[in-house]
């Protein structure tokens, strides 16, 4: 009989296509696991409404599910938007020493225009936050384009969503 941790520990195999450094469970998508009698219930919110990888994100964490022996059942929850406050502290070093700085977390006392900051994001590549916004807008709709004058490296930065 299959059972949660295990079925968390299988979706901890599930990459995000769009950046594979990290998994399904440490991007926060992952809202909750349920095992009864072989099936497997799965709620996930993804990053944004409209992300294009949505249904493969979906089919991979079925394809692992039934690897287990078990039923899959993934739903898209969509009443709760998605943070980047529900990434984990490993997925947040995942991601930086992939390159990716981090999102800032969001907490009451900071700007509603974190992204504007300079000083808000390290560069993933020297630590240094003398870092300039290039692009709000990169490759995808939770990234922007930053560069160090630090160490002149140019690199995507996590949105604070």
């Amino acid at each position: 009989m299959v059972t949660e941790d295990q079925v968390w520990q299988a979706l901890r195999d599930v990459e995000d296509p769009e950046i594979p450094v990290i998994s399904v469970v440490d991007l926060g998508v992952v809202r909750n696991v349920r095992v009864r009698n072989g099936h497997v219930h799965v709620e996930f919110t993804p990053t944004f409404l409209g992300c294009p990888a949505l249904e493969v994100m979906r089919e991979r964490m079925a394809e692992e599910i039934r690897a287990l022996g078990a039923e899959p059942d993934v739903e898209v929850v969509l009443d709760d938007s998605w943070s980047t406050d529900r990434i984990t502290p490993a997925g947040r070093e995942k991601l930086r020493q992939a390159g990716f700085a981090p999102p800032t977390p969001r907490n009451a006392t900071a700007p509603k225009l974190v992204q504007l900051q300079s000083d808000a994001f390290r560069c993933p590549y020297c630590g240094s936050t003398d870092t300039r916004l290039d692009n709000i807008f990169g490759p995808t709709a939770c990234r922007s384009l930053r560069h160090c004058e630090t160490c002149r490296q140019p690199f995507e930065q996590f949105k604070t969503i």
